[in-house]
């Protein structure tokens, strides 16, 4: 059996995954969810953005480009 790998719209990934996906520093996701365009949510210590998260930021990203 294979496992699907890509993420699904409810998936929680790490900063550090997102910072894979959108080829950003780390500092630059972190600023993005302090400035509140990346949305994100803490479980103890850690840091998750949802896939749908990265998906509405990179939409809007693209509207304002337009």
């Amino acid at each position: 059996m294979q496992m699907n790998t890509k993420p699904g719209p409810n998936e929680l990934l790490t900063v550090r995954e997102v910072c894979a996906m959108l080829k950003l520093g780390r500092s630059t996701v972190y600023s993005l969810i302090n400035s509140r365009q990346l949305r994100a949510i803490k479980i103890g210590g850690s840091t998750r953005i949802r896939e749908e998260a990265v998906q509405e930021f990179l939409q809007k990203s693209e509207d304002y480009g337009t």
